[in-house]
């Protein structure tokens, strides 16, 4: 199996759990939990910047998606970045993050 595909099934479940919240304007709206962020790859620059800011105020990892569109593994149109507020569920998306899902630290995938 897959590591990528473990890291979208506990996504899945963050989901059904109602633990991930999607958009930055919800986001920017969350006052804490927040354990982990996920961003698109197709996310633009504007985008990028205000992930790394969201990052930096909830003091997270944040993975950048490169499997596909993140609104496909989300369920929601233009999602180009989502929050874990779960914290067991986050750890486990780090622990088998794999190709698909890795640590952004800025710049171009």
């Amino acid at each position: 199996m897959q590591a990528t595909s473990k890291a979208l099934r506990y996504i899945g479940l963050c989901i059904k759990a109602g633990k991930l919240t999607c958009g930055f304007n919800a986001l920017e709206a969350e006052k804490k939990n927040v354990y982990l962020l996920l961003m698109c790859a197709s996310a633009s620059e504007n985008a990028r910047k205000s992930a790394l800011k969201l990052k930096n105020k909830f003091g997270c990892e944040l993975l950048i998606y490169t499997g596909g569109l993140l609104e496909d593994v989300t369920g929601k149109p233009n999602c180009k970045i989502a929050a874990v507020r779960e914290k067991n569920l986050a750890g486990a998306i780090l622990s088998v993050s794999g190709d698909d899902l890795k640590i952004y630290s800025g710049g171009n995938c």
